[in-house]
């Protein structure tokens, strides 16, 4: 008898997770959401006109329209509804519809990929300067305050924290990371230095005069710690994908990101960042270029190939990529260096 139960009991389990499935799958047997252009992507200049699509004839009574959780509408009839992208932000967005009919709601929902709505306008360069730099600088990060340039330099058990006279290359003093920690990015807001650690998820807090360490903080949901830079108020992080962070100066919490998308596909490998101007500019990694980035949308609206800068340092068995980028706040003038290379260029950007 007790056998008896057990079986009863079980056939009854799957009949109600069966259902349960079922559910699911009916709704987008019954409905789906149609905009009038399909298309595979798109930009902040077009507007979709959206309507639910009555497959079976069931008969709507109202739609509720989320973007990314956030409810844009509430009607009846059939969902029609135009959305506006113009302050959509790049990437995958998702539109989401739960329909009432006859008492009873389904959940729909389709994917909107947003690119950036032109191409990046394209730049070069003209070395202005150049500067001695420590060769044995793993470059990760470059900011400067002033005339003064701090930079962070990675690899395990070399990992530092500098400040340095940018015209002679001379180290004014140095910070150590333990052997555990891999520097990587840096940026300075409030006389506090911040400087990210590269897979221990560990960021370091220090005092700009003294360059004392005086805290430490984590990352959250991003993936690991590349570069940073911050606009006088937010601290802006990149992880390594297509995805920079905003994270709040008061507690360093990471708060939302931007995923950085010119007008036809994503540039993953964010690195190294710098503010120029109410622009991010990007280094892309294992690249020599930089990204000039929509801030609030992630759209690329520049780019600047730096393409033949590493052939004008000393060539070596450690030579590594561009990598380090710092706006001293000259108009239309960077410094750039890159891992172990024995110069710091002063160029001026031009369009090409």
């Amino acid at each position: 008898m007790k056998g008896s139960s057990n079986v009863f009991i079980m056939l009854i389990l799957s009949i109600l997770l069966s259902s349960c499935g079922n559910d699911a799958v009916n709704s987008s047997a019954l409905f789906e959401i149609q905009f009038d252009q399909n298309e595979k992507a798109y930009n902040q200049q077009q507007s979709l006109s959206i309507t639910i699509i009555d497959k079976k004839g069931k008969g709507i009574d109202e739609v509720a329209y989320t973007l990314d959780g956030k409810l844009l509408t509430e009607q009846d009839g059939n969902g029609a509804y135009t959305l506006s992208l113009a302050d959509l932000k790049m990437g995958k967005r998702l539109l989401a519809a739960r329909i009432t009919t006859d008492g009873n709601t389904h959940d729909i929902s389709r994917d909107i990929t947003m690119v950036a709505s032109a191409p990046p306008t394209l730049y070069t360069y003209q070395v202005l300067e150049s500067y001695p730099h420590d060769m044995q600088a793993y470059t990760q990060g470059l900011e400067f305050v002033g005339d003064t340039l701090y930079e962070s330099t990675g690899q395990r058990t070399e990992s530092t924290l500098r400040k340095t006279d940018y015209k002679t290359g001379e180290v004014l003093n140095s910070v150590k990371l333990g052997d555990q920690f891999f520097g990587e990015g840096l940026t300075i807001l409030d006389d506090k230095i911040y400087q990210l650690t590269w897979q221990k998820k560990t960021g370091f807090i220090y005092d700009l005069a003294t360059m004392e360490q005086t805290g430490t903080f984590v990352y959250g949901s991003s993936l690991q710690g590349w570069g940073l830079c911050n606009d006088g108020t937010t601290l802006f992080k990149s992880d390594g994908t297509e995805k920079i962070w905003t994270l709040s100066a008061a507690t360093l919490a990471e708060q939302d990101y931007i995923e950085i998308y010119t007008h036809q596909s994503k540039i993953k490998n964010v690195n190294e960042l710098e503010w120029v101007d109410g622009k991010i500019y990007a280094n892309i990694y294992q690249r020599s270029a930089l990204a000039i980035v929509d801030p609030s949308s992630g759209a690329v609206e520049g780019v600047i190939d730096l393409k033949g800068l590493q052939d004008q340092v000393t060539q070596h068995d450690e030579l590594d990529v561009l990598n380090g980028v710092a706006y001293k706040g000259e108009p239309g003038i960077l410094y750039v260096t890159g891992k172990n290379w024995d110069k710091l260029f002063k160029i001026r950007i031009v369009e090409n």
